[in-house]
């Protein structure tokens, strides 16, 4: 029996454009190939720079290039070394292996339905030590699929100038929306001084790329760019400029359009398959986009228990645990498996779900 997989949060091999990208690099390199093939600024390649600046209204030089968006999560957390942070509960798993390996107090902030609780964050602020910043994926977040609200973003932007919070905005899924309007960013709706915005191209483009990049103060920037400095000489100049020819086309809104429209096609049917399984029985967000859904079991389902016997159904998932969250608790994607798949992985786990003992 062929096993699918709801732990995978990675596009589906169809959404990767590998004939246009394919065509791009060439290109790249025949037009800058003594740029992009030789060692270049550690901030990335130039033009990229500037398009994403365009794209935010700033400053070139407020943009780093990184290798993916979490290589610039490790150069500033490691600024912070036994700091207090503060993240959502449940959050993404890679930070938190991060933050704890340097040291760092992590304190958990309480989550809803509307995304991260102004109140609980209000209350962390007023009590211990300052923190050194927050972490937060306002926007389709990994692993809950939750959105923060505009009324909720507001608030957050007024903790943070109130407090002169540094604030970590990592939004790598928020263009993947299937329906409903985007909300301003906390980035926009701050103005850039405490709000760090990072983001990258994996979603929108293709992971293998490894292109993310920050907009960040002037003195953030500097500060990350000497730790980029420190690890390596030179960016990937090649993957950075296959996606900046690929912009350049007029490739980017199209792609993200196709791209949307598969994955939605696959979020639609994992909704179907989990309102028709375990209607009554399990409760689970109701992402707009994205590639994630957060599943609270029944309260006598323990996820790792119920995950060892999917493994043998053919079936997997994330434990919740790894994100932060309670012992009945998972997180399901959506991104890599076909529609028909996602119906048969919704059955087998809903037969085993049904089958735990009252």
């Amino acid at each position: 029996m062929e096993t699918i997989s709801f732990a995978r949060g990675v596009p589906a091999p169809e959404c990767l454009p590998v004939e246009e990208l394919a065509d791009c690099a060439r290109a790249a390199v025949e037009r800058d190939g003594t740029t992009v093939l030789s060692y270049g600024p550690v901030g990335g390649y130039g033009p990229l720079r500037e398009w994403i600046a365009e794209r935010h209204g700033v400053s070139a030089g407020r943009v780093l290039l990184t290798n993916g968006s979490l290589q610039g999560f490790v150069f500033l957390a490691e600024r912070f070394r036994g700091a207090r942070v503060l993240v959502e509960l449940p959050t993404y798993d890679r930070p938190l292996k991060i933050l704890r390996a340097l040291g760092v107090d992590v304190v958990p902030l309480p989550m809803d339905d509307e995304g991260l609780d102004p109140d609980g964050l209000a209350a962390a602020l007023s009590t211990g030590d300052a923190p050194a910043f927050l972490y937060t994926i306002p926007t389709f977040q990994n692993p809950s699929g939750r959105t923060l609200s505009t009324e909720r973003r507001r608030r957050v932007v007024e903790l943070v100038r109130e407090h002169e919070l540094l604030v970590l905005e990592d939004d790598p899924y928020g263009l993947v929306r299937f329906e409903g309007d985007a909300p301003p960013s906390l980035f926009e709706l701050e103005g850039g001084t405490h709000v760090a915005y990072s983001s990258s191209f994996s979603k929108t483009i293709a992971p293998g790329l490894r292109v993310g990049y920050f907009v960040l103060s002037p003195d953030l920037e500097r500060e990350l760019e000497a730790a980029a400095v420190s690890t390596y000489i030179t960016p990937v100049l090649l993957g950075q400029a296959t996606v900046h020819e690929f912009l350049r086309r007029g490739n980017f809104e199209r792609n993200l359009a196709r791209v949307q429209d598969l994955l939605r096609a696959r979020r639609d049917a994992m909704l179907d398959a989990l309102d028709g399984e375990l209607g009554g029985l399990a409760e689970w967000s109701r992402p707009q986009g994205g590639y994630f859904l957060w599943l609270d079991l029944p309260d006598d389902v323990v996820a790792s228990e119920l995950l060892a016997r999917a493994e043998g159904a053919g079936v997997t998932f994330v434990d919740g645990r790894d994100f932060g969250g309670a012992a009945n608790t998972a997180r399901l994607a959506y991104s890599y498996v076909s529609t028909d798949e996602v119906r048969e992985g919704v059955r087998r786990l809903a037969a085993l779900i049904a089958a735990v003992p009252a």
